[in-house]
């Protein structure tokens, strides 16, 4: 079993002296040269006029002439980071930060970090929408439920950009990456998969909305919260169903047996068990386990620690096992999914990001492992694998275009060459300015 106190609790200390070493972990640039000072005669006053004057008579020239199209804010209220919950925008800041880079060297897209001080809804809201003239696409980041549901919605009916909710979307993108090519380990499809669903917040209810999408059967699916299986009959959640709309329609959706009970109930059968819920170890037993269909598969995507170690799923009888952690096989880790996402989208300019493009995305991910060789142990792509993300990026412009919400029009090639590039640029990079010590070494 692995180590769950030396390895983080190294990690933490070492966290630590090296946020306060490099202050940080982002920084701005300049992508042009500066070969003299007469050089911002042209980047500043008084040529900088003329591209203000050409976006004056197209707006659209915008992301011709600066590099709003490659740059997105990654917001937050900071309610809900990671295992720490409620910790204010100043504390949830190095989070953000760690996003931006991420962004960054995985997928070449200039990102900033903003957290904000405020909780309330139609705040966040209106900040984003007041910053939309700036960004290209808005990454929000760590908001508390129920109100992440309704702040991501509100902006995706309103805002003029794409705006994408990582929590949600891209841990729903990547679980179904990797459900889909585990199902085909075992011999299986997903509209027959009875599918349980342990924790119901908005990690997995984005996940069992793009699994309805993907062809998944809704009366197969059985959902599970702190309070036991959902059915229609949770009056809890019915006489709280405008706070809770997202738990209500599960409830109305699914459980077409009317599985009653807790998580034993809802494993019962099951041939997948798709779990975000706190951490454990113990949250899911092996006895509950063994009560799955033949050649189960068990996703405990809890961190640090999973509902319940791979070891024990596979040695209860599941065929397959993933977790949130890098230290075991099958990690369901969203970084597989939003960098090559935002940059498919940001070189279509789409306007949104879709169910559909985030589906494409995840078949994306799914074939790309499949090309390198599926197994138990090898169902989804590792973070090192680069062209992961320019064939996700790829994918996603071309289902923006498929679907009528791309701005330009890129065949599939140029897609993938231009993800390709800009991802091998922004990583060469960061090495060069290594190689220089530009960026210091870490102390030893």
């Amino acid at each position: 079993m692995a180590d769950t106190d030396s390895a983080p609790g190294k990690a933490a200390d070492l966290a630590l002296k090296l946020h306060e070493f490099y202050r940080g972990k982002v920084q701005t640039m300049p992508k042009c040269p500066v070969r003299g000072l007469e050089d911002f005669a042209v980047w500043y006053t008084p040529g900088v006029a003329e591209p203000c004057r050409a976006i004056v008579q197209d707006t659209q020239s915008v992301d011709r002439y600066t590099n709003r199209g490659n740059t997105i804010a990654v917001v937050s209220d900071a309610t809900r980071v990671l295992g720490l919950g409620n910790i204010g925008p100043k504390a949830g800041l190095p989070v953000m930060e760690g996003k931006a880079l991420l962004f960054k060297y995985l997928g070449g897209v200039e990102a900033v970090p903003l957290c904000l001080d405020t909780t309330d809804p139609d705040e966040i809201v209106r900040t984003v929408r007041i910053l939309e003239p700036s960004f290209g696409a808005i990454n929000l980041e760590d908001i508390e439920q129920p109100k992440c549901f309704r702040v991501l919605d509100r902006l995706r009916a309103e805002a003029s950009i794409p705006v994408w909710h990582d929590d949600q979307q891209g841990t729903a993108t990547v679980l179904l990456a990797g459900l889909i090519n585990a199902l085909k380990v075992v011999g299986k499809e997903l509209g027959d998969a009875r599918i349980a669903m342990i924790g119901m917040g908005a990690a997995n209810f984005a996940t069992y909305r793009l699994l309805k999408a993907a062809g998944a059967a809704p009366g197969l699916i059985v959902g599970c919260d702190s309070q036991g299986v959902l059915h229609p009959d949770r009056r809890d959640i019915a006489d709280a169903r405008e706070t809770y709309a997202e738990k209500w329609l599960v409830c109305e959706e699914t459980n077409r047996d009317r599985v009653d009970g807790g998580i034993a109930d809802a494993l019962a059968g099951a041939d997948a068990c798709v779990a975000f819920t706190r951490s454990g170890p113990d949250i899911i037993r092996p006895e509950w386990i063994d009560r799955m269909a033949k050649d189960a598969i068990v996703f405990a995507c809890a961190n640090p620690v999973p509902e319940i170690w791979p070891e024990q799923a596979l040695g209860a009888g599941a065929a397959i096992a993933g977790t949130g952690r890098s230290d075991f096989p099958n990690q369901v880790n969203n970084s597989l999914a939003f960098p090559g996402i935002f940059r498919g989208v940001l070189d279509v300019r789409a306007r949104t990001i879709s169910d559909g493009m985030a589906i494409a995305a995840a078949n994306a991910l799914a074939a790309r492992a499949e090309q390198r060789g599926l197994s138990p142990t090898y169902i989804l792509p590792p973070m090192d694998d680069w062209e992961a993300a320019a064939e996700v990026a790829a994918a996603t412009g071309m289902a923006a275009q498929e679907e009528g919400l791309a701005a330009v029009s890129v065949d599939r090639q140029t897609l993938l060459d231009t993800a390709r590039a800009t991802i091998e640029a922004a990583r060469e990079a960061t090495h060069a300015l290594m190689r220089d010590g530009l960026i210091a070494a870490p102390p030893a």
